[in-house]
């Protein structure tokens, strides 16, 4: 079930539109499962996710001087976060299908905010919180840290260009061990919207993303991207 956070910040905008870029495997997966996959935080490439910045950790440690749990606290909580990302850009980027899928074969869904709200009321086991990424110098400025989920809602502004916006759990309650992550049920028409197919792709592939749709049961509007189509002057 979803759950507001007032210190959790998102576009006002429910129609804000968001993206996520996979390949076709993870694509069936959430067709088949029904079930959105959430990554343990601690995975991710990036080896600042989920870490705080330096004056952030400089006030932790001080903390922490009399209480040396607290600090170690945040370093294993990461293991008990999860998160989806998503891509906030009214139109679909090519950067994105770039580094998120492989060759020519990926494929992009297209979103809402509302709709990720709405997709996420079948799941009442975990709660999941939707929040927008905030991207800062880690060598100067501060996270909060009154709230558990702060930083996870945190990167470096190298990765400005994501536009992220996470669907994040913690499942620090429920007293289970995750290896990769954790998946959700999902409201899969409520979730998809529509569905972009890699620019670069071939027809036959197209062809054969529209099938294995068809056949799973499901009627989502199906184009491939015209990226590679615009005229160069």
């Amino acid at each position: 079930m979803y759950y507001s956070n007032p210190n959790i910040s998102l576009p006002e905008d429910p129609n804000t539109v968001v993206w996520k870029y996979l390949d076709l495997s993870k694509f069936l997966d959430l067709l088949l499962s029904e079930k959105l996959f959430l990554s343990r935080s601690d995975k991710f490439e990036d080896q600042y996710e989920g870490t705080f910045s330096e004056p952030t950790y400089e006030e932790i440690k001080k903390l922490s001087e009399n209480n040396p749990e607290f600090l170690s606290y945040y370093k294993t909580h990461r293991e008990k976060v999860v998160v989806s990302s998503w891509h906030i850009n009214e139109y679909e980027s090519f950067a994105m299908w770039q580094i998120f899928t492989q060759n020519s074969e990926g494929i992009a869904i297209q979103s809402t905010i509302g709709r990720l709200q709405k997709a996420l009321e079948v799941e009442k086991e975990f709660k999941q919180y939707i929040g927008e990424v905030n991207y800062i110098d880690y060598k100067k400025e501060f996270i909060p840290f009154d709230d558990m989920f702060f930083p996870f809602l945190f990167k470096r502004k190298s990765f400005q260009y994501e536009r992220e916006v996470r669907i994040i759990a913690d499942i620090t309650a429920e007293n289970i061990k995750i290896n990769d992550g954790l998946k959700i049920r999902i409201d899969i028409n409520q979730l998809i919207e529509k569905i972009y197919i890699h620019p670069k792709s071939e027809n036959w592939y197209k062809r054969l993303v529209i099938e294995l749709v068809s056949k799973l049961g499901f009627d989502f509007e199906i184009e491939k991207s015209d990226l590679e189509s615009e005229i160069l002057i």
